[in-house]
């Protein structure tokens, strides 16, 4: 590594250094051991923080008092046993001698971290029911951490953020999906949720992912041998002068717009150019893999919860990536659940219905590609996903009823965590079988039974044979069963179902009107 690469590197590491110098000065804990948090139930609860190197530290809380010694860094953590939930706000005291913390109005109950990208950080203000929703929003059993978006050159002890009791004052921004997942939870269950929200838009599912769990992979390695051949022939001094001249051209083009706007009606001028941003260094660009996991995922592992929530994909629904979303999103998974030591439930959100709609079959579709990637994840033990293929907007990335969204994915952790009868998921493909040259498919989640949202025949149903030329096909609803066939494919040989960004016309639902997933035998 070429040496202005290591003062950059080491200018990033000062802040991830501090812990161990500055903070042995006094007692400390990180940000989100705050003012009105909320502590996971039923589990022994860690906490953590710094002090002195090899003083004792003693909490107390809730009639519990454990005592450690920090170490020879200075960081110290302790175990509090498993606590039952409680909406009685409550204050832990933390103590190494010479120097006193308390955290007050601490709740017990069930903590979530939401992750992932726009959509999951999409703000409860900017909802379609937002009006109605924002002014009943007072809860002080809904609480947030909202982390700061922070982009990290190596893993980080800290992230700066706040914890915010629900109301119609804190509560817009909060994003919109966790905030009507703990809502439903906690209306359901009468216990405190908190979330942990830790998102960032745009960002691909890699740069969530540690360095060692991409180095574990064979796309991975490629990914960040790219990466370090590109931090290695980064040239800071080349990136400012290219900054520098960006800026002056963006000058001269704002005095030249502001020139014309004059005397103009507020409708009528055109807008001011957006500032051209610095290049960052590559270890520290947010859209890099492992970026965002150093600095935003990190610092949280250990903390005592139930689960993840996560809202993500788009910016993987490209050639190249949307091949490999479920390789690539598992990973993810299994490194965040290997961090904590736990085999958390992983809950996520499809991608919905977007662009143009498609009216001819055997479209390619990188974005139905990563649909049926996110689907395929249902196979690691523990994970579920929410279906919105009937919610979307074709013009809009970012669709407005997140509602739906929230409430589709609390019903995974309603049936599976809260032991609460209710179906989980609509329509997902089981298996397949070809009798007398018509496609047998069969489904999970078909509550009392299959039918079509608008009680019309089913529709975006397509099968090829051997010449892999996609058809529609006719598909009718027998014995909780879809029936496959065309008149130009009689030797069948795989069926896909909703296979477009926007498969408009796709029916398929269950007895709860909850839509299938798109899905393809061909990988059977």
């Amino acid at each position: 590594m070429r040496p202005r690469h290591l003062s950059i590197i080491a200018a990033s590491l000062i802040w991830f250094i501090l812990p161990s110098t500055e903070l042995l000065a006094e007692l400390k804990l990180p940000s989100f051991f705050n003012h009105q948090m909320v502590l996971q139930r039923n589990k022994p609860v860690s906490i953590w923080g710094w002090a002195d190197a090899n003083t004792q530290v003693d909490v107390a809380f809730k009639g519990n008092a454990v005592s450690t010694k920090a170490n020879g860094d200075g960081r110290w953590q302790v175990t509090l046993p498993a606590m039952k939930a409680s909406d009685q706000g409550m204050n832990m005291v933390i103590e190494n001698g010479k120097d006193r913390v308390e955290i007050q109005n601490i709740l017990i109950g069930e903590v979530w971290f939401a992750s992932g990208q726009s959509n999951m950080a999409f703000k409860l203000q900017s909802s379609l029911d937002a009006k109605t929703d924002l002014p009943k929003s007072k809860n002080q059993a809904i609480r947030f951490f909202l982390a700061t978006n922070t982009p990290a050159s190596q893993p980080q002890t800290n992230i700066t953020g706040t914890w915010n009791l629900s109301s119609p004052e804190t509560s817009g921004k909060f994003s919109a999906v966790a905030y009507y997942f703990a809502k439903q939870i906690n209306q359901e269950t009468g216990i405190p949720v908190g979330i942990i929200q830790s998102c960032w838009g745009g960002k691909r599912s890699e740069c969530y992912t540690s360095r060692e769990a991409m180095l574990s992979n064979t796309h991975g390695k490629k990914m960040i041998a790219e990466l370090d051949r590109a931090a290695e022939s980064f040239d800071p001094v080349a990136a400012k002068k290219k900054h520098d001249a960006a800026m002056a051209s963006w000058e001269k083009r704002v005095a030249k717009v502001r020139t014309q706007n004059k005397n103009k009606e507020t409708s009528e001028r055109a807008r001011i150019p957006r500032r051209p941003q610095p290049t960052k260094p590559t270890y520290e660009n947010e859209r890099n893999p492992t970026v965002l996991y150093n600095g935003m995922i990190h610092p949280f592992v250990g903390y005592t919860m139930r689960g993840a929530i996560w809202y993500q994909g788009e910016a993987n629904a490209k050639a190249g990536l949307a091949e490999i979303y479920q390789e690539m999103f598992t990973l993810m998974i299994q490194d965040w659940r290997n961090r904590w030591g736990d085999d958390f439930p992983f809950y996520f959100v499809q991608l919905a219905n977007f662009k143009s709609v498609t009216s001819d079959p055997g479209q390619q579709s990188d974005w139905a590609t990563v649909q049926d990637q996110q689907r395929k994840t249902l196979e690691l033990v523990g994970t579920g996903m929410a279906t919105i293929n009937d919610v979307g907007d074709a013009k809009d990335i970012h669709p407005k009823n997140k509602k739906t969204v929230g409430f589709r994915l609390a019903r995974w952790a309603l049936n599976n965590d809260y032991q609460k009868p209710v179906t989980v998921s609509g329509p997902l493909y089981k298996s397949s079988r070809v009798d007398d040259g018509k496609m047998i498919i069969e489904f999970a989640h078909t509550g009392n039974g299959l039918k079509t949202s608008d009680g019309k025949p089913l529709q975006r149903f397509e099968i090829t044979g051997d010449n892999q030329t996609w058809h529609w096909a006719d598909a009718k609803i027998s014995n909780n069963t879809i029936i496959v066939s065309c008149a130009k494919v009689l030797k069948p040989t795989a069926v896909r179902y909703a296979w477009a960004a926007n498969p408009a016309g796709a029916n398929l639902v269950n007895s709860e009107n909850l839509p299938a997933s798109v899905f393809s035998t061909r990988d059977d």
